[in-house]
């Protein structure tokens, strides 16, 4: 007997093949048949009626960070309302595990560079997560049986370091026998479930000390140390970030995510490939490494997200001005002393010279302040002003844009929320993005979701993507677009049995209005533990979405059953050879 029939729904199977009509049957977890409408025969427990509704695999985020977020909310929300069933955590080299087990204060460490370094709310971590585990593979084991998502994690170099260097991690170089003791737990963890090694030498990845993340201080040696140890182990990654990611890369980041990939033999992804007609060098520059990788053995693999995700920023909190060469230190004052400087002529001069100097990179998008839109106020000085851009403010007050900002935040004690809008929404830049998605090397994703919390909301760009392509820009068709969300990642990362609907494959599915799809307005809402914000946004269209053939999702609602798998690497993935 079938658990569940879906009677008569359009199939978009993530192949990239045409769309067809047909019944899917669902039994112990899998797709059992896959017929033409009105031909099953074997009864089912339940049925529901899919006329006129898409059938899809369920979706393949290839980049989160839920790693903590899954042991308060089991459904990785917005992520799973969205139509997402399988997500990788554990990226940029930050993971909760390994800790070791007699240094409790390394868990305090870890729990202030998450809240700095991936913007999660520190009293949520504390108190969300249970903070009961040593070894990766205790990690692994706390999260089995209790998520309602699929979910794999690569390893993060920095609590690799930390866990064999202590303080020393920060600043240091291991000895010959602490990279031996490192590279023997990292095997561990990988013989326990560990996609991989994530790893960044980002210059803007710093810690809850302000000090470089632990694997800033990695020398070549070491990353290409822990990346040949990854080809030893089934079902495998790399995933890097470095400081090119965000503009343009130097020859020796190239050179470095060549070699670690090509010694892996396995395949190195990276986000994010932020794309701009106005910076029309960018892309072919950022593609470089994956053409040289393939020559070398190797293959690097470009995310990229296919819409523009609203971000939340805010001169009051950390976000991404303070990412700005010279603006953090300014930002980082107490906020008295912080507002001072903001209204200091000769230092909003100098700030604004160096956000829009070279070196300032993809965050010179940010600079153009007369685009900003204002959000929640909290003084009377701006009552009315919410929804209204900076420039037509400026223009009546006869102010410049950023003067003009600089005192509305100053009014609300700098709390106000600011919307910057994007400056890459022009026919040119999406036009480029749509030849961009068509390279082999290029993947969709990049999402973030877990992470940056209350100033970004990534999770959506599933409904957001397709709502695009059936009735928007339609840079690409449906079944294409399906493709690239589902059965490209479920590749990369050699998921077994997933990212298709084929019989026999896991039935991992969203049934979906294709005249409704969409995601909702961001919204920042107070819902983890603590009362901690967040943005959250609704999903538009999504009839239901099902992990394992248990259905998660009904019409934008969590079930509360948890289907979910841990993935581990060798028994849920196979190897993805470059050779």
């Amino acid at each position: 007997m079938l658990d569940h029939l879906i009677n008569g729904a359009t199939v978009v199977d993530g192949t990239g093949a045409p769309a067809y009509r047909a019944d899917v049957g669902i039994r112990d977890g899998r797709i059992a048949v896959i017929a033409e409408p009105g031909t099953v025969t074997e009864e089912a427990r339940t049925s529901e009626d899919a006329g006129g509704k898409v059938l899809a695999p369920g979706f393949v985020d290839p980049h989160t960070h839920y790693d903590a977020q899954l042991f308060w909310d089991p459904y990785a929300t917005p992520s799973l309302n969205h139509g997402v069933t399988t997500v990788a955590g554990g990226n940029c080299g930050f993971t909760l595990a390994p800790l070791h087990p007699d240094r409790p204060g390394d868990a305090d460490y870890t729990r202030r560079m998450m809240s700095k370094v991936e913007g999660m709310s520190l009293v949520a971590l504390e108190e969300g997560a249970p903070w009961n585990w040593s070894g990766f593979g205790e990690y692994l084991n706390a999260l089995d049986g209790r998520i309602a998502v699929n979910a794999g994690f690569m390893v993060g170099h920095c609590a690799l370091r930390r866990y064999v260097m202590g303080e020393d991690a920060v600043g240091g170089q291991p000895s010959p026998e602490q990279l031996q003791q490192m590279l023997d737990l990292f095997h561990r963890a990988m013989d326990e479930g560990a996609w991989g090694l994530s790893t960044t030498q980002s210059s803007t990845h710093s810690d809850g000390d302000g000090e470089p993340v632990a694997s800033r201080h990695a020398k070549p040696e070491e990353l290409l140390a822990l990346s040949r140890a990854v080809a030893e182990h089934e079902g495998t990654q790399l995933e890097a970030i470095v400081a090119g990611c965000l503009d343009q890369f130097s020859d020796d980041e190239i050179d470095l995510f060549v070699e670690m990939s090509a010694a892996a033999g396995r395949p190195l992804n990276w986000n994010v490939l932020t794309i701009d007609a106005a910076v029309p060098e960018r892309v072919p520059r950022q593609l470089v490494p994956s053409e040289r990788a393939r020559k070398a053995g190797g293959r690097i693999v470009a995310l990229t997200m296919p819409i523009l995700t609203p971000m939340n920023m805010s001169l009051g909190t950390f976000c991404a001005l303070n990412l700005i060469p010279g603006w953090g230190d300014i930002l980082g004052l107490p906020v008295p002393e912080r507002i001072a400087k903001l209204r200091d002529p000769d230092v909003r001069t100098e700030m604004l010279r160096r956000a829009d100097s070279k070196e300032a990179g993809v965050f010179r998008r940010l600079a153009d302040f007369g685009r900003y839109v204002i959000g929640d106020t909290y003084s009377k000085e701006n009552e009315g002003l919410s929804g209204r851009v900076v420039r037509d403010i400026a223009a009546e007050r006869g102010q410049d844009s950023f003067q003009c900002l600089v005192e509305i935040c100053a009014n609300d004690e700098l709390r106000t929320v600011l919307w910057p809008m994007p400056t890459d929404n022009d026919p040119d830049s999406w036009e480029l993005r749509r030849q961009t998605w068509e390279h082999e090397d290029v993947m969709l994703g990049g999402s973030d979701a877990g992470a940056h919390l209350d100033r970004m909301c990534g999770a959506p760009y599933t409904t957001r993507f397709i709502g695009d392509c059936l009735r928007g820009r339609k840079l690409t068709s449906l079944e294409q677009a399906v493709k690239m969300l589902t059965d490209d990642p479920a590749r990369l990362f050699g998921l077994i049995d997933r990212g298709r609907i084929t019989e026999g494959y896991h039935a991992d599915l969203v049934l979906f209005d294709p005249e409704a799809i969409d995601a909702g307005k961001a919204t920042l809402v107070h819902d983890l533990p603590g009362d901690s914000p967040r943005l959250d946004a609704k999903a538009i269209g999504i009839n239901a979405v099902w992990v394992n053939g248990v259905e998660a999702i009904r019409e934008d609602v969590v079930t509360g059953a948890v289907p979910g798998k841990v993935l581990r690497s060798g028994s849920d993935t196979r190897t993805v050879s470059t050779k």
